[in-house]
């Protein structure tokens, strides 16, 4: 089968993302409902390195491609479904280059509402503890994503009691979800406070990895690039991303690897050369490691060609 090219959007993409701050979602407000539920395009106004005070539960309803959500990069596929807390940055990058029509179903409510409706609805303080994990962003998976995903349709399609059902349904399912069914995202203690100064930086410095993820990518070099020293850039990075710059060149390169073994076919040894790792075996118990099966193992499992 034909080898195909890796798309070249992708870095540009990220480049557009990560060297500037993420923008202030603003979230309508419509006084008839208590909470807003929609559909959008990609690419779309609202397909973008974004925060907002809202939490929000995000579905994928077709492509596939990668995603950050605070400090975490991953990659994601139809049905996968996220809770992501308030003032968290994220975004969800298409592989494709075309338009995705009716790609993202998103709820986004505030958390003054939900804890307004506690003190009339006390039974609603069973969602506490999912509010708590949300700051982290989380991902469902299993029979949790598939029932979550159905409620939320629900909310779409309904007005006026039952689409209080259908929300409190969905809350009901996140919050009961079993260990196995979710995930926690970002790293544990990160402030999640837009800071556009800390934004720019690492902004630049990730820039610099995905102009080099084939290459040598040097700390020594990401710091000049921003105008700082090696040590203090070290910290900087640290403290501003949650994860050391040579944890995040790793997360990078590995994502990248994911696209290719969905999207290409040729042996995981050139894939491995084409994502920045000379040795083979080094690839194969990093990505081991990171997404808990061999790369051969993902390509059968995730294969689309």
């Amino acid at each position: 089968m034909r080898t195909q090219p890796p798309a070249r959007s992708e870095p540009a993409e990220f480049e557009r993302i990560l060297t500037s701050p993420a923008t202030r979602e603003v979230i309508p407000i419509d006084p008839q409902l208590s909470a807003r539920w929609h559909v959008h395009d990609y690419p779309s106004i609202f397909a973008r390195w974004n925060y907002h005070p809202e939490y929000e539960v995000h579905l994928i309803r077709r492509s596939s491609g990668r995603y950050i959500v605070g400090d975490r990069v991953g990659v994601f596929a139809p049905g996968q479904l996220v809770l992501v807390g308030p003032n968290m940055p994220h975004d969800w990058i298409s592989d494709t280059r075309d338009h995705v029509a009716g790609r993202d179903m998103v709820f986004q409510f505030l958390d003054e509402w939900i804890r307004g409706c506690q003190q009339v609805l006390p039974e609603l303080h069973d969602v506490d503890d999912l509010l708590s994990r949300a700051s982290r962003g989380i991902e469902f998976r299993g029979r949790t994503s598939e029932r979550a995903a159905a409620a939320l349709e629900a909310i779409g399609s309904t007005l006026g009691p039952r689409r209080l059902r259908h929300i409190f349904d969905l809350f009901d399912i996140l919050a009961s979800a079993p260990e196995d069914d979710y995930e926690l995202l970002a790293n544990e203690g990160i402030p999640w406070s837009p800071d556009p100064q800390t934004e720019a930086i690492v902004g630049r410095a990730v820039r610099y990895i995905f102009d080099n993820i084939t290459g040598d990518v040097r700390l020594s070099t990401a710091a000049a690039v921003v105008g700082m020293s090696e040590a203090a850039f070290s910290k900087y990075f640290k403290r501003a991303s949650g994860q050391t710059f040579s944890e995040m060149v790793r997360k990078l390169r590995l994502s990248q690897a994911c696209r290719l073994l969905r999207q290409t076919s040729p042996p995981i040894a050139s894939i491995a050369r084409e994502v920045g790792y000379a040795n083979l075996s080094n690839f194969n118990r990093q990505f081991l490691a990171d997404y808990g099966m061999t790369p051969s193992r993902y390509r059968s499992l995730n294969a689309t060609v």
